[in-house]
């Protein structure tokens, strides 16, 4: 289990910023949508997101060959619905879009019970949780719903009903690229294909909805590129359609699952030492949440797609909890209650000190090499002990071969101290620039 946390003591309403309330208030709104690798639903969630940032709705048709994948039929469900013999509903796909599996083939018959359990799936060990299930790559149809109202269903002749088309459309995802000083990018993944389920991934949605805003209001070296794509057949999408020009992405993170009140966890890239792993590592080791850092293996969200071997890009994935180790993964249980916002506020804070680190990370040469300067003719000379140290770090390792994380790594200084320091003294003329962004 991905440690825990102890929830955070109050201060203003709930304990909350704006910033925490407005995350979560994006949620609430999309919560209720339903969701697919395809359909209305993801069209209608990136609509809201417009609302927020100038994403562009991709649309790429069914049947697209990309890489060893087609592109699926296009898949819409309006209502579903079991109705015994008396006519009451016992299953409603409108209290629940969980309720139907997802990418169910329409069928609207009358069957007897024993018939129909053989479509029903349900959580034995959680009785009043609603599971979710899929059947993207197979042409069958099904119901979830809690195993307390299974466990109660009659022996009778049941009214099944999916309302639901799939047939050629499009695959639809989001995009927006952010330009910086130099076409090197920061990719920020996201998958949006999930219907109501809050940690997976509508926290990610609105964590990289936010984080998209907040870059694009400033100033920046580094392209970006936010990507907002159905899990798996996205990610592939995107990089059948985009392999010429991957190479210019120099840092990479797929955010999932960042909502709940676990500590941090990351999961490195393929190459385990690129400078988003060394970064992430960096600033959480330096606030105050518990956390972990895992090394890659194939599996678990869009990282694996970005790390494939013919690939293998530099990107993590930054989460809380990881997949499937919460019991509330996958069920209704993981709802709009289990995601607090003072933890995705928390996360936020997280991802934009992690982009900081980013924009900031540089290559410095001291240009009086030998021995150290007089700081105090210069009012460079600072009172507190950490900043002096700060200071002498970063005067004695500009030596053209160390950059900014490199020298925040060895000092065990975070690094914002690091990068005041080297600020400072770049203005007091102790500096020069090197302008180099590939550090490796």
């Amino acid at each position: 289990m991905a440690q825990k946390t102890a929830d955070r003591p109050g201060g203003g309403k709930n304990g909350l910023s704006g910033t925490g309330a407005a995350l979560h208030g994006l949620m609430e709104r999309l919560y209720p949508i339903c969701r697919s690798i395809t359909g209305d639903g993801v069209r209608q969630t990136l609509e809201i997101l417009q609302e927020h940032i100038p994403v562009e709705i991709r649309e790429v048709p069914s049947g697209t060959r990309v890489f060893d994948w087609t592109v699926p039929d296009e898949w819409n469900v309006r209502g579903a619905y079991i109705r015994d013999s008396a006519g009451r509903k016992v299953v409603d796909f409108a209290d629940s879009n969980l309720h139907v599996v997802n990418y169910s083939i329409p069928v609207h018959r009358k069957m007897q019970l024993a018939e129909l359990k053989k479509h029903l799936h349900t959580l034995p060990d959680h009785p009043h949780w609603i599971p979710y299930r899929t059947a993207y790559y197979n042409r069958t149809w099904g119901f979830c719903l809690p195993h307390a109202l299974y466990e109660r269903l009659a022996d009778d002749t049941y009214e099944v009903c999916i309302d639901s088309d799939l047939k050629p459309g499009h695959l639809s995802y989001g995009e927006l690229y952010l330009p910086g000083e130099t076409e090197q990018e920061v990719l920020v993944s996201t998958h949006l294909c999930h219907p109501s389920l809050a940690n997976d991934n509508l926290s990610g949605l609105a964590l990289a909805t936010f984080l998209a805003r907040h870059v694009r209001s400033a100033g920046r070296r580094y392209s970006y590129r936010f990507l907002f794509v159905p899990a798996t057949i996205g990610a592939i999408t995107w990089l059948s359609l985009n392999r010429d020009r991957t190479d210019r992405i120099s840092h990479g993170l797929v955010v999932a699952c960042a909502g709940d009140p676990g500590g941090f966890t990351y999961k490195k890239s393929r190459r385990g030492t690129a400078e988003i792993d060394r970064i992430v590592s960096h600033v959480l080791r330096h606030q105050p949440t518990p956390h972990r850092i895992i090394d890659f293996f194939p599996y678990g969200y869009d990282e694996r797609q970005y790390c494939s071997c013919g690939f293998d890009l530099p990107v993590g994935c930054f989460m809380r909890s990881p997949h499937g180790e919460y019991v509330q993964y996958h069920t209704s249980a993981d709802d709009l209650d289990f995601v607090r916002p003072w933890c995705l506020e928390e996360s936020f804070a997280v991802l934009v000190s992690v982009l900081e680190v980013v924009e900031q990370n540089r290559i410095l040469l001291n240009r009086y090499p030998h021995c150290e300067p007089q700081l105090g003719k210069r009012n460079l000379y600072p009172r507190e002990r950490e900043q002096h140290l700060a200071i002498l770090w970063v005067l004695n390792l500009a030596d053209g071969r160390h950059s900014l994380l490199d020298i925040a790594e060895r000092s065990n200084l975070p690094f914002h101290h690091i990068a005041d320091a080297a600020g400072k003294l770049l203005a007091g003329g102790l500096l020069a620039e090197q302008d180099d962004l590939a550090v490796s």
